[in-house]
């Protein structure tokens, strides 16, 4: 190693977690705030036996891709909310490609993962996108993000990937921060804005605002309590309305939503005949959309809340079975009963992944086609080896740029047995 692990790298590879990977010696050593193409010197701040990871000390050839950086938070040690607003936008989505190409056939064993991965489909907007954002408690009474520096929030005055009006509604609201933990605002489709409030201690503090705001608390046990104005949001996707009540998920951008919907749509191939099984299937939202085109959807959803949201989002439909329980307890269920045959089934489950015994249950019942919704591709990766070994293929997979600036990246990926 160099003096003061000062070391010379050539940038080669888009790594994940918003880092670009060189080697020295040999040996991996990944850098954040890079470009690859990038030539610089850095500082080994973490070494282990097999890579290293270090901190940028000079850049010694910039990459014509690199810009300045829109927001003055953003940085090491500042804000750790966004990792790539030093690239220009068309390098995000080509570097959240070779993310999701690696991390296929690294994690995935996937062989040929850069023919089955297309290029990354743009949000609509890359910024002013996000309909909801977490803030928390900073120094003299601010809010802020969780820093870079572990431990630390960094107070804000602006995000730029943040709805404005989520901003303007923080900025109108005068809160008493003793015992406040975290602070989520969310717009909805319809301009509504609503405060989502967690408490050290599960009680209400005061509060006072400018402008007509919701106002919600979330206990610990995840239960909502309305305390102000209504207790959901409303978000309009390829114009059907969804209820969402405080604490629930539904997608970050309603507009680039309408894309992953058209994106499973497209996996599904329906032809109106079809028996469809939705796993995590939240408020409805993927329900909805392939009722429209299926003969039956058995929808399964685990927090209670989001059941009750997804029965009045899907009040319309007679031929949608809707199940309140963990998923591989449901498809334990299902294919025991073996009623049913499933011709397809749509997975969206958390940055954990499907469960083991989820893996098992989609074998059993044999289901011929699988789109699997992802939010973190390593995670993806994981699952489609175990897929494979289970008698799937992978055909395709679409990233599609959900968070602009920042390295996470949606999948939607079809597989065929």
């Amino acid at each position: 190693m160099a003096k003061d692990n000062v070391i010379r790298l050539e940038l080669t590879q888009a790594a994940y977690g918003g880092k670009v990977m060189g080697r020295h010696a040999g040996r991996p050593i990944f850098v954040p705030y890079a470009i690859p193409g990038e030539e610089v010197t850095a500082r080994v701040v973490e070494d282990r036996r097999s890579f290293a990871n270090a901190e940028g000390v000079e850049l010694l050839r910039p990459s014509p891709d690199r810009v300045r950086p829109e927001c003055p938070h953003f940085g090491p040690g500042r804000c750790g909310g966004c990792h790539l607003q030093h690239m220009r936008y068309e390098a995000q989505l080509r570097y959240k490609r070779e993310v999701v190409v690696d991390q296929l056939a690294r994690l995935g064993g996937v062989k040929d993962a850069a023919c089955l991965v297309r290029d990354t489909l743009p949000g609509p907007e890359p910024w002013g996108y996000q309909s909801r954002a977490t803030f928390y408690p900073a120094e003299g009474g601010r809010l802020g993000f969780a820093s870079t520096d572990p431990g630390r929030v960094e107070p804000v005055d602006w995000c730029y990937v943040l709805d404005p009006r989520a901003m303007a509604a923080l900025e109108a609201v005068d809160l008493d921060m003793e015992g406040i933990e975290q602070v989520r605002v969310q717009v909805g489709s319809d301009g509504a804005v609503m405060l989502i409030l967690s408490t050290t201690d599960d009680l209400a503090p005061a509060l006072e605002a400018d402008m007509p705001i919701s106002v919600n608390l979330l206990l610990h046990d995840n239960e909502p309590v309305n305390l102000i104005g209504a207790a959901h949001s409303t978000y309009v996707v390829r114009g059907r309305a969804f209820r969402v009540t405080a604490g629930g998920f539904f997608q970050i951008s309603p507009g680039a939503a309408e894309l992953l919907v058209d994106l499973v749509l497209e996996g599904l191939a329906l032809t109106g005949r079809e028996s469809v099984l939705d796993l995590y299937a939240g408020v409805g939202l993927f329900t909805a959309f392939i009722a429209e085109r299926a003969a039956l959807v058995t929808a399964v959803e685990s927090y209670p809340p989001a059941v009750t949201d997804a029965d009045q989002n899907l009040a319309e439909f007679e031929h949608i079975d809707l199940f309140e329980g963990g998923v591989e307890d449901v498809l334990a269920d299902l294919a025991e009963d073996g009623e049913t045959a499933y011709d397809a089934a749509v997975l969206d489950p958390s940055c954990a992944g499907l469960e083991p015994a989820v893996v098992d249950a989609l074998a059993r019942l044999k289901v011929p086609t699988l789109v699997y919704v992802s939010s973190d591709p390593g995670t993806l990766a994981c699952d489609i080896k175990r897929l494979t070994r289970r008698g799937y293929r992978l055909r395709e997979v679409q990233p599609v740029d959900m968070f602009p600036q920042t390295y996470y990246t949606e999948c939607v990926a079809r597989l065929t047995r």
